[in-house]
């Protein structure tokens, strides 16, 4: 039998905690409650958890820190929640590594569906060992080597280490080099289903690739004014 997703849950209201807590038990996740930033910290590493969950109001480290924390250490999946809902809240959180957010009080079933979601796409399918060598999951480059398998990417002869949905959305662009995509078509094929938030998001994740892979001689990462990006190659 397969072991269970373990759900880290991270928020000082203990109500809202167990109620999450709930629903997610019911659909076969482990999970674990903590109520503050410190000990949230903690259960990164003795929990070990698959995914996030972590509200921006906590006592003592706040949600925005233990985020980045986090990222410092792991590209473990993140989903913030938060009752904040102005654009700059969330900018910030994608900013600093979140993958998603939801906005409190949110509908227990999308919560659970952008659960599943994030997890699909941070541990793709296991596929037989002589299909992943004829698949094409990953892309070469001068100095840039994108695996979408294992969820790694060689640039300049060195790991670099990224939340999954930045790395889907580079293996994406880089996959179709020289095509543009619209924001809303980057929307909808990396985050897979229709995202509460605006197309700024792709705009963040965008400038966070472009402050960990510069441009190259031979490629980079093009903005289209006013329609989107495209991976373009100049050899």
């Amino acid at each position: 039998m397969s072991t269970k997703q373990k759900i880290l849950i991270v928020d000082d209201d203990a109500n809202i905690a167990e109620l999450i807590s709930l629903y997610l038990t019911k659909e076969c996740f482990e999970t674990k409650i903590v109520g503050d930033g410190e000990s949230a910290l903690a259960a990164v590493t003795s929990f070990d958890p698959n995914i996030i969950l972590l509200d921006l109001m906590l006592p003592g480290i706040d949600g925005y820190q233990v985020c980045r924390e986090v990222r410092a250490k792991s590209s473990t999946p993140i989903i913030m929640l938060s009752a904040k809902g102005e654009v700059f809240d969330k900018v910030l959180g994608l900013e600093l590594g979140a993958d998603d957010y939801m906005e409190k009080p949110f509908d227990s079933k999308e919560l659970v569906a952008r659960v599943k979601a994030v997890l699909r796409r941070y541990k793709p399918s296991a596929a037989p060992a002589a299909q992943q060598s004829s698949d094409s999951q990953e892309v070469q480059y001068p100095d840039l080597t994108i695996n979408r398998t294992n969820y790694t990417v060689v640039y300049m002869n060195h790991k670099v280490e990224m939340p999954p949905k930045e790395l889907e959305l580079l293996y994406f662009l880089a996959a179709s080099p020289n095509h543009v995509f619209t924001r809303e078509q980057l929307l909808d094929q990396i985050w897979g289903y229709e995202y509460a938030g605006d197309t700024r998001t792709v705009d963040v994740h965008i400038k966070r690739l472009r402050e960990k892979i510069k441009d190259h001689n031979a490629w980079k990462i093009t903005t289209i004014w006013g329609i989107g990006y495209k991976f373009e190659t100049l050899t």
